[in-house]
């Protein structure tokens, strides 16, 4: 499996006021929409295709009951 780092030349910095401004408007959205833009955002930032995120590496995981 490929390892996607984060790209940290995708976005630029922001002074407060544009991030306030920023804030304001994603408020005015629908939880769904502010979602879209979340996953469009993660794929900008760690390079990988929008419509096919990569899969979680299940063998590394697992669950245990606690008693």
């Amino acid at each position: 499996m490929s390892e996607y780092r984060l790209d940290r030349t995708a976005f630029k910095a922001q002074t407060a006021n544009e991030a306030a401004n920023y804030a304001q408007y994603y408020r005015s959205l629908t939880w769904q929409e502010r979602i879209k833009i979340a996953h469009y955002l993660n794929s900008i930032a760690f390079n990988f295709p929008e419509n096919d995120p990569p899969k979680m590496d299940r063998t590394l995981f697992s669950v245990r009951a606690r008693k």
